[in-house]
């Protein structure tokens, strides 16, 4: 935690000189911090190097250092993490035309890793891309633009050009929306807005890096092996909230090994940090042993259950509703390390972006003296009865889950659930950099299935918009992360009227009365809101913890 001059000052009692001079000193500090390799381990890699494709929280670690956006989030542990602040923009804009346009200035000076200046062409060029590559977010955070929907149905033919106006001479870009959005500068913040060169190909680029204009640049990959990074030669501080310059020279993130076996490379200071949840039975150990080194943070990551609504069994509602019956989120949380790492969820957001109203949803009712709020218990009679009433009893169910300990455990206990009320139920591992995309793909046929999602910044429509709305299904495509193929139109207008909302509590009662009507269709079984635990190498100091970020990259120092 960093506290200000005037905090210590006021509650500490300490001369301002000597918090000048103490302020000083930790900055001549930092310097003797400078240089060195940051060690990041994975079990595997994240896929695609594509900074407007790639949606999963693996690089979008790395990407913070690589790319900018016109705007991004403070580069700072804590609540301070979740502001936007200007990046590649000078400042941040005023609504205009009731919020309908948002006018931003290009930062001078900027150049990409190449040598190349950024140009108000590589903006607008930028943000076509994101339609003609087909971002996962295209439809769910830029399709209000005006021109995007025209992007959406003829991706290729894409322009913007009413949508997205830049002037040259002044530096100037104007964005038009369709409608107010209350939420637009935050998206226009998310990783798949950043700026790339004009001539970046309008396709996925896989494995070749693409420049950008971070402190760090790609200098290889490997899938299969590592991915690493080195300082880029073109870069200058022009704001550290929104991309610090970094005091490690190299990053190198490798592939390849057990969660356990990262554990233990992470705790003997071989390596610096691991993606992976830590395994349940080396939990207890990190607690003893490594106490200065664990660090668990609240986070915007949950766990649950998607259930195709357009296949047999779960394409009938009864059958949805009997999984949401069955399955006990306490004995979830176990497997992820117990209360003090993952609570049980009512709702598809977590609490500290929607607080609870009422009794949970399928559970029998909390005992005497018991939080209604609060997922008390399952009820596996009445699971078995709606499986029957449903006529899918005896149907074969394939639960599709990663390879990972944990996602494994409890895609074991899952199974045993299903069997119980009445489904034939198999266990189907992937590996965690195909598992996510398999299961978005409607061509798998995929039944049911574990997954994870880390909200991109804390509001309900993180999770129940981009989730579930209609234009967040797209058929037989590995970006489709409306993984239930549910749509609802009812549903869909009652989001979008949230999302114009600009008053708290009235979006709010929005995005509640959108939750309920989820949790009755129950398209996915919400599981368990999971804090993040952290376990770093006794080398590495100034760790600093982002909600979307994870670690923050470009804060750490290794000794």
């Amino acid at each position: 935690m960093l506290w200000s001059a005037r905090y210590l000052s006021r509650y500490l009692l300490v001369p301002v000189s000597v918090l000048l001079c103490l302020c000083a000193t930790a900055r001549a500090a930092t310097q003797d911090h400078r240089g060195g390799e940051l060690r990041l381990l994975g079990s595997t890699s994240g896929g695609t190097l594509d900074p407007q494709l790639h949606y999963t929280p693996v690089y979008l670690q790395i990407f913070s250092a690589v790319y900018d956006g016109l705007l991004t989030y403070r580069k700072a542990g804590g609540a301070a993490g979740d502001e936007v602040v200007p990046d590649l923009a000078t400042a941040l804009p005023q609504p205009e035309d009731g919020g309908r346009t948002w006018t931003f200035h290009l930062r001078p000076g900027i150049r990409f890793s190449d040598g190349r200046a950024v140009r108000v062409e590589d903006v607008l060029a930028s943000f076509r891309r994101i339609f003609r590559v087909g971002s996962p977010t295209a439809s769910s955070f830029y399709e209000n633009i005006v021109g995007a929907r025209d992007c959406l149905r003829q991706p290729h033919a894409c322009t913007l050009s009413e949508g997205v106006q830049v002037d040259p001479a002044t530096g100037r870009i104007t964005f038009h929306l369709v409608e107010p959005d209350a939420e637009f500068l935050t998206k226009l913040a998310y990783p798949h807005a950043v700026i790339l060169p004009a001539d970046t190909p309008d396709h996925d680029v896989g494995t070749t890096p693409v420049v950008g204009t971070g402190a760090y640049r790609v200098v290889s990959y490997d899938p299969q092996q590592s991915l690493h990074l080195a300082r880029n030669p073109y870069f200058h501080l022009w704001s550290d909230a929104a991309q610090p310059e970094g005091y490690v020279d190299t990053i190198t993130y490798s592939f390849g090994l057990r969660d356990e076996d990262e554990v233990t490379s992470v705790e003997a200071g071989h390596d610096d940090w691991m993606f992976e949840v830590k395994p349940l039975d080396r939990l207890g150990e990190l607690g003893a042993r490594f106490p200065d080194r664990v660090h668990i943070n609240p986070s915007l990551h949950i766990v649950y259950v998607p259930l195709n609504v357009n296949i047999p069994p779960f394409d009938n509602v009864m059958a949805r509703q009997a999984v949401a019956w069955a399955l006990d989120r306490h004995a979830a949380a176990i497997f992820y390390g117990g209360p003090a790492v993952a609570t049980p969820m009512c709702d598809m957001a977590p609490h500290n972006v929607m607080p609870p109203q009422g009794q949970c949803l399928y559970s029998l009712a909390p005992g005497p003296g018991g939080d209604a709020s609060a997922w008390p218990r399952p009820d596996l009679a009445r699971a078995r009865e709606l499986v029957a009433k449903s006529g899918t009893q005896g149907q074969a169910v394939t639960i599709v889950v990663q390879t990972d300990s944990t996602q494994r455990g409890i895609g074991a206990w899952m199974r045993d659930r299903l069997q119980q009320i009445g489904y034939r139920a198999s266990v189907r591992e992937i590996s965690r950099g195909v598992q996510f995309s398999y299961i978005q793909n409607s061509a798998n046929n995929v039944q049911i299935s574990l997954t994870s999602w880390f909200g991109d910044y804390p509001s309900p429509s993180n999770f129940l918009y981009l989730l579930f709305a209609c234009s967040s299904f797209h058929p037989h495509s590995d970006n489709s992360i409306n993984i239930p193929g549910y749509c609802n139109p009812a549903l869909d207008a009652i989001m979008h009227q949230a999302l114009q909302e600009p008053r708290d509590p009235i979006r709010m009662a929005l995005w509640r009365q959108a939750s309920n009507m989820i949790n009755s269709d129950e398209p996915a079984v919400p599981l368990l809101a999971i804090k993040d635990v952290d376990l770093v190498s006794p080398r590495l100091g100034n760790y600093a913890y982002h909600t979307l970020y994870h670690m923050l990259v470009a804060r750490a120092w290794v000794r």
